[in-house]
């Protein structure tokens, strides 16, 4: 693939579905959309755990969190598992600049992006062992406090995110020109990541009487599972604790409105890239690094396999990219990596042979498989044992150790209402995803040795109970300082 340069764009906790392009009726996000018309669009897009320091260790890596010990919120990757991308452009001369949120250890470890424009890491270097905490899971009403005080016109994060896209248009007009080789430019945003706060303009985009209502949200609607049950308690979402229709269709105007204010940044540093002439020899690369469930089956924020919080957006768009295309082929973020490094105009390494993931841009360009299954796992705060999920083009399985299975027909039930593992009718189906499931890890074991690390973390600690005395539990990532209101 001709040489390039690379404008990776990503946003945090946007759910696949609120686009315009991805058919949404009422989310509002003019740029993306003219990106996707212009490049291709993925339409079964994964996180390979849908909670944030994993996903973006697997996005840094094109590994599976099993592979390098990046179980939960309090395992940041810090350059010692796995090479990143970031390593093997610089290794060929590349340069790579990182703008915005990384949500790694800290600022001096070897993660391959040595160029890191006001970064933000993981809490304290250690981030949020209270997640760790496992299988006596605590408490926490957070999420519903979250829905609770959804409006707010200023947050930390409306301030950061536009200084990240202010230091990418400044950066694209003023440093880009200067390279000599190709670079890759990687763009990350905190939106729409809760807290549900954004500009009062895009807030006065929607009215709150036009909000649908998020899919199977009422109790009598709720698909009844045991882990799925002990998340939504240990979230405090019961049945007699559920937020009004009104409640509920504030938080999601508010989270709409904030996809349409990154939409906004991103419109920003596309135009950037126009107006310093780079457009034509720049390939651009937009997704999230999960989900938000939004209310969808009672539950609000990630950590479980449902479309709204594992899957996530993806286009890929400039040069050879056609235009218009969709690709209905599953993917993953494990294969942005190889596909980074193949949009900048440089092969895998050799120590980088057996990568899970392959390069999207073929896929584009018309070479996706007919048959293709993709991985994701689950190990983090709010369950008390993995989940694991395997996407085929038609079906979904998720196995829970300790539990029977879910199995979704995602051609004909998209939203994942019912479950067919219990039928005798798809008994080989399910038996063939557990074939198919041992072939990538244990799961019984992989479970263990997650809960082995996180144990140690915990005692490293202090203990649960001093971590749970100290209040420890991170309930969002903080903005580096000179952003935050108080």
């Amino acid at each position: 693939m001709e040489s390039k340069n690379l404008l990776v764009l990503m946003s945090d906790e946007h759910n696949p579905r609120m686009l315009g392009c991805a058919g949404h009726p009422l989310v509002q996000t003019p740029n993306l959309d003219a990106l996707a018309a212009a490049g291709t669009t993925f339409t079964s897009a994964y996180c390979n755990s849908p909670i944030c320091v994993p996903s973006r260790a697997s996005f840094a890596t094109g590994r599976y969190v099993h592979q390098i010990g990046a179980w939960d919120n309090a395992a940041p990757y810090t350059g010692n598992a796995a090479a990143s991308w970031g390593h093997r452009l610089g290794q060929q001369g590349h340069a790579v600049t990182t703008i915005g949120k990384l949500h790694y250890r800290n600022t001096t470890d070897d993660i391959g992006y040595p160029d890191q424009r006001i970064p933000m890491h993981v809490m304290h270097g250690i981030g949020d062992v209270f997640g760790c905490i496992r299988p006596n899971m605590p408490v926490t009403r957070y999420q519903l406090g979250h829905v609770d005080h959804a409006g707010d016109t200023d947050s930390e994060y409306i301030r950061y995110d536009t200084a990240i896209a202010a230091e990418a248009v400044r950066w694209l007009h003023t440093e880009a020109p200067t390279h000599d080789k190709p670079w890759c430019l990687f763009v990350s945003f905190t939106l729409p990541h809760f807290p549900f706060a954004a500009p009062e303009h895009h807030q006065r985009r929607y009215r709150l009487d036009d909000i649908d209502l998020p899919i199977a949200w009422s109790p009598d609607q709720w698909p009844m599972h045991p882990p799925l049950d002990a998340f939504r308690a240990a979230r405090v979402q019961t049945a007699d604790d559920v937020r009004s229709q009104d409640a509920i269709r504030r938080a999601r105007l508010v989270y709409y409105a904030m996809c349409s204010f990154v939409d906004e940044l991103i419109g920003n540093v596309l135009g950037a890239l126009g107006e310093a002439g780079l457009a034509d020899d720049t390939r651009i690369v937009y997704t999230s690094d999960h989900g938000e469930t939004l209310g969808d089956y009672g539950l609000w924020g990630k950590s479980v396999m449902y479309d709204s919080a594992a899957g996530v957006p993806l286009i890929l768009a400039g040069p050879d990219v056609p235009a218009g295309h969709v690709v209905d082929c599953p993917v993953s973020l494990v294969d942005l990596a190889p596909t980074i490094l193949t949009g900048v105009g440089i092969e895998p390494a050799p120590e980088d042979a057996d990568l899970p993931g392959e390069d999207l841009w073929s896929f584009a360009a018309g070479d996706a498989p007919a048959d293709r299954t993709v991985f994701s796992e689950y190990h983090a705060t709010g369950s008390a044992s993995a989940a694991y999920m395997l996407r085929d083009p038609r079906w979904k399985y998720v196995h829970f150790v300790g539990h029977d299975p879910q199995l979704f027909d995602m051609q004909a039930d998209s939203h994942e209402l019912t479950n067919l593992a219990g039928r005798p009718a798809h008994q080989d189906l399910v038996a063939d995803f557990g074939r198919r499931l041992a072939a990538i890890c244990d799961p019984d074991a992989t479970d263990a040795a997650a809960k082995t690390d996180q144990q140690r973390r915990v005692e490293a600690n202090g203990g649960e109970a001093a971590i749970l005395a100290a209040g420890q539990q991170i309930n969002f990532t903080r903005a580096p300082e000179q952003f935050r209101l108080n």
